[in-house]
């Protein structure tokens, strides 16, 4: 089981055990179902439900009506009757005696009555019978659709108590207390039964039945919105719960990824950190090292001008190199030298440096307008020195007259080259220097993940070029 699911599933079982029950349906046949010209009608009740003279509980029945017969043009009988085997029970339709809503087969015959058994049913839009007359019945229209709700209250071995509401209020909140009054119907009848028959005889094209129903409760019928169902309100209730569990665990994740991100910018520090030791130690402390022997050969040998001479140009060329050096460390370490802009200034800087007083001319084709992406500092200090080394090569071993340094920006690849114009050599039979200086080559391209490529053949200079691919612009947006 998933942690979500052990969440939810308490949740939702609440949810369920705390909604409320719901009036049990005892049969329901949604329809259409037309009854036209069939005498008695049939049964589609097929046994569902049944009670006799014993019975002492109640129950509702609930049927909607389309009547395509007009009652104000043509006397016809139709209706939803109770039968018990081959006995007619109980009826409320349409009496062909009293042309409107109305019950049959009760017990009322008092002396006002049309027909005995017959009971009108009152409706909230009375009839204009005559002019100036109105009666509290409705007689059933063409194209004017109603349902009828009725309730019996079985008496064991008496007068059932019967009510119908004539096209009552069965929006959420209604109940069979608060519905009008001149819309209630109240009287009694025999309605044991166990059979339900839907008929019609006389004239017309009959009525067509709908939504029946049997129940134990009112509230059955009771259209609720489906939002304020218990199985909504628990698909809610679970997916909020769902969405709850959703934003802590990406809150957990963003937390542990913010972590992860933090500890990796610790470990790059700790890497820079280590690279700029290694640096001090090994470049500026050689050179000073160097500048010390060589300061020291010049007090020695002060007798010989010569050696004095030869001792100086070395001691002015360790003391560039010292310079360039720190320079570098100053440069890696200094606020804002982590972006990409940064890097193609810096490597300009180096070029115009190292070429300065040589015959050769250093042509750069750097861009100036570059994105402000940060750069990782171990990536910025590799890309720099795969430059540095192929400059410095081109410098000492081409002899070429002309070396170009170019760069662009190809979507998030970083593509630089270093031509030369020089002698050039066959990449099989490498010469000492440029033998070192690509196996440093490989190694910094091979850190970064970056493709490395040199091209070269006697007589026809040398190309080296490499690619790498940046997530500044990712790095930037997660920044912000």
């Amino acid at each position: 089981m998933s942690r979500a699911t052990a969440i939810l599933a308490p949740i939702v079982l609440v949810v369920i055990l705390c909604s409320p029950a719901r009036a049990a349906v005892l049969w329901q046949n949604v329809g259409p179902i037309l009854a036209h010209e069939n005498g008695e009608g049939t049964d589609i009740l097929q046994a569902a439900v049944s009670r006799d003279n014993t019975a002492s509980d109640a129950l509702y029945f609930k049927f909607h009506v389309n009547p395509l017969s007009d009652a104000s043009m043509e006397p016809y009988s139709a209706g939803f009757q109770l039968f018990l085997g081959d006995q007619e029970r109980l009826g409320v339709g349409n009496s062909l005696e009293a042309w409107a809503y109305s019950a049959f087969n009760t017990l009322e015959t008092g002396t006002n009555k049309k027909v005995p058994g017959d009971v009108d049913l009152h409706s909230a839009s009375p009839e204009s019978y005559e002019p100036g007359r109105y009666l509290s019945y409705e007689f059933p229209r063409r194209g004017f659709e109603r349902t009828i709700v009725f309730k019996v209250q079985f008496v064991p071995g008496g007068e059932d108590l019967v009510t119908v509401w004539m096209n009552p209020r069965l929006t959420p909140g209604a109940t069979e207390e608060n519905q009008l009054t001149n819309l209630v119907t109240q009287f009694k009848a025999n309605a044991s039964f166990n059979q339900i028959h839907l008929r019609h005889h006389g004239n017309g094209d009959g009525w067509v039945f709908s939504d029946l129903a049997v129940a134990t409760s009112f509230d059955d019928f009771i259209v609720i919105p489906f939002w304020e169902t218990w199985w909504f309100r628990t698909m809610v209730a679970a997916g909020l719960m769902v969405w709850v569990v959703g934003v802590v665990r990406v809150m957990e994740r963003r937390k542990y990824l913010r972590q992860l991100q933090l500890a990796e910018q610790e470990r790059t520090l700790e890497r820079e950190r280590a690279r700029i030791a290694q640096d001090l130690h090994d470049d500026l402390g050689s050179s000073l090292t160097r500048l010390t022997l060589l300061s020291g050969l010049v007090k020695a040998d002060k007798d010989n001008p010569e050696q004095v001479e030869a001792h100086a140009s070395k001691l002015s060329q360790a003391a560039d190199q010292t310079v360039r050096a720190l320079e570098e460390i100053v440069w890696a370490v200094r606020p804002g030298s982590d972006t990409l802009q940064s890097l193609m200034d810096y490597i300009a800087h180096f070029a115009n440096e190292l070429f300065d007083g040589s015959s050769a001319r250093c042509r750069l084709d750097l861009p100036n307008d570059l994105p402000a992406w940060p750069l990782p500092p171990d990536m910025r200090h590799n890309i720099f020195l795969i430059v540095k080394e192929a400059l410095t090569n081109a410098f000492k071993h081409s002899g070429a007259g002309e070396v170009q340094v170019r760069a662009k920006i190809i979507g998030r690849t970083l593509e630089i080259s270093v031509v030369d114009d020089g002698k050039g050599f066959n990449p099989a039979s490498l010469v000492e220097g440029w033998r070192n200086g690509m196996g440093n080559l490989r190694r910094r391209a091979a850190a970064m993940s970056a493709k490395l490529d040199l091209q070269s053949e006697p007589g026809k200079g040398t190309t080296v070029r490499f690619s790498v691919g940046l997530e500044g612009d990712k790095e930037a947006k997660r920044g912000k």
